[in-house]
């Protein structure tokens, strides 16, 4: 796939990458919904193809994981796995940086346990609960690898 360049909602910050497939996922935790307003919606990113230009910030999240945003705007930006296991440093890019959410369709749905009850999507997705998206990670409940 080529690479998509998107920016934030004020234009500071810059995220040029190369989704690793055509297709979009979201997460419904808690974090993601208090961080984004709604359940948060990304592409992944090809291992290594992100750059940055501009003062985003990041913040670590959990023991696993970090997100960052835009400082001036707020804008959240991606969620990238900090935890060694099978997934370590995969980049989930914030999909509105893009124009037409960078092409995909919906194909992913993750923590849909903690889904509120008025969130659907029309699309048939593939759903994980959280036990079920930690195991794939290799991550205990607990947060540890």
């Amino acid at each position: 796939m080529s690479k998509v360049t998107g920016q934030c909602l004020c234009g500071a910050v810059t995220v040029t990458a190369e989704p690793a497939r055509p297709s979009l996922s979201v997460c419904h935790c808690d974090m993601c919904r208090r961080w984004s307003s709604s359940a948060f919606m990304a592409i992944e990113a090809r291992p290594g193809s992100v750059t940055v230009e501009g003062p985003a910030k990041t913040i670590t999240t959990s023991d696993w994981a970090e997100r960052a945003f835009c400082p001036e705007c707020g804008s959240p930006l991606w969620y990238r796995i900090t935890a060694e296991g099978p997934m370590h440093s995969q980049m989930q890019v914030a999909a509105g940086l893009f124009d037409n959410a960078a092409g995909g369709t919906l194909k992913l749905e993750v923590y849909v346990d903690r889904q509120p009850a008025g969130y659907h999507f029309a699309e048939a997705t593939k759903r994980l609960t959280e036990a079920e998206l930690l195991a794939a990670m290799g991550i205990t409940p607990e947060g540890g690898a």
